[in-house]
């Protein structure tokens, strides 16, 4: 038995819904494992019969029965969200996805003044908004990292007077910094922290690892390794660890180490939601996305050719991958291109963790930089292969687990393999 972690190699958005559905309907998976990031996820599932949901916190591939989900403590948890997200599944036909869900207890909680603060500072950015999701998950890393002793945590929904008494603490000190916060009393926000507490599966470190013992898992990242908190072009990151490091350390903890297929997942069409550098951004290009609308936080979806400086980068940064998963081929209209260097340079260097200046200085060189176009490959796949050095192993020609295409034996379903 061997596990799957899948990591988007762009700036998020590349399709990893897609491709953690169809490993869970290709094979027999235990649980889809949340490895970062938190309620701002979107991670968009299209069935065969049109149903469609948006996965946030539960895994991409809970339209499976009996596919669980697993939150890890690298996970914000947004009880509301879930509710909510749980609320839609029930409306397509899942509704059991609360009684398939466990939850690591050292997991940080996402509050409803997280979620103000963080609303409240992208506002005073003004024209210099890092394009963050106005969820609070970076605001509840941030309070975590400078309060490890008082933050909320999942683990707090069972004890209500030691949570009472953290929001509380929590609230004061937000409103010390930023003022009024648009949140509701502390005593409103505790029934909905208990009620989860009453609902859902709370469990320590040691349920991941039987879980890893009891069956195949699917890993399953959010956002992209060029918003990585470390390797991203900061200031215009996410507060979450986008690489495969959470994902071997819980390996690791588990006494698995190395026991996982890595896959990366690309599109064919390089894109970004929010501020920051898109080097190969193109308004011209003729697409639209349905499921990644222009909102007050991001803005729009933005769009731009192939851009293999940065996805070499994320490669880089990531430790390379086993294969590639290719997504959006039914979008690759004649006009696409590939850019294989900048006018400054044609490769990009990921450097130490935590060098945040170093980061930074990066994002101003690509915010100068310009693309330079070869013409358009005959055959995608092939061409990102040879650009990459990494195979591509699954293609995507549509929406669904259906529209998806095996290339060698990495990822072939198992029955397949056998039939061969």
């Amino acid at each position: 038995m061997r596990h799957v972690a899948v990591v988007d190699l762009g700036y998020g958005d590349a399709g990893k819904g897609t491709v953690v559905d169809w490993l869970c309907a290709t094979r027999d998976v235990h649980t889809v494992v949340r490895f970062n990031g938190g309620a701002q996820a979107a991670h968009n599932v299209v069935l065969r019969d049109g149903r469609h949901h948006t996965f946030a916190q539960f895994g991409a591939g809970t339209f499976r029965p009996g596919v669980r989900t697993h939150l890890s403590r690298h996970v914000v948890v947004d009880p509301l969200a879930l509710a909510a997200e749980a609320d839609h599944l029930a409306t397509v036909g899942v509704t059991d996805a609360l009684d398939r869900l466990t939850v690591d207890s050292d997991a940080l909680l996402a509050t409803p003044y997280h979620r103000a603060a963080n609303r409240a500072r992208e506002i005073a950015r003004g024209a210099d908004r890092h394009g963050s999701c106005g969820l609070g998950v970076g605001e509840a890393v941030a309070y975590g990292l400078a309060h490890p002793d008082d933050a909320p945590r999942v683990g707090d929904c069972h004890r209500p007077a030691l949570l009472r008494r953290r929001l509380t603490v929590l609230r004061d000190r937000l409103t010390a910094e930023l003022g009024p916060l648009d949140a509701p009393p502390v005593e409103d926000c505790l029934p909905a922290f208990t009620g989860f507490a009453g609902r859902v599966a709370i469990v320590d470190g040691s349920w991941l690892a039987e879980a890893l013992r009891a069956g195949t898992c699917v890993f399953e990242g959010a956002q992209g390794v060029l918003l990585d908190e470390w390797h991203g072009f900061h200031p215009y990151t996410t507060w979450s660890t986008t690489t495969f490091a959470n994902v071997d350390g819980l390996l690791a903890e588990a006494g698995r180490s190395g026991d996982v297929t890595r896959v990366g997942v690309l599109r064919v069409v390089t894109t970004r939601h929010g501020a920051g550098p898109l080097v190969t951004e193109d308004p011209g290009l003729p697409f639209t996305d349905a499921h990644n609308a222009t909102n007050p936080w991001q803005g729009r979806f933005r769009f731009g050719h192939f851009d293999a400086v940065a996805h070499r980068y994320a490669l880089a940064a990531a430790g390379g991958v086993d294969g590639l998963a290719l997504t959006h081929l039914d979008r690759a209209y004649p006009g696409l291109r590939m850019c294989r260097r900048y006018d400054t340079t044609d490769r990009l260097t990921p450097g130490p963790p935590g060098d945040l200046d170093r980061q930074a200085a990066l994002t101003a060189s690509l915010l100068r930089s310009r693309p330079l176009y070869d013409d358009p490959p005959p055959n995608w796949a092939e061409a990102i292969s040879t650009e990459l050095g990494t195979p591509v192993v699954l293609t995507s020609h549509g929406p669904t687990a259906d529209d998806k295409l095996t290339h060698g034996p990495l990822l072939t379903p198992p029955t397949l393999v056998h039939a061969a």
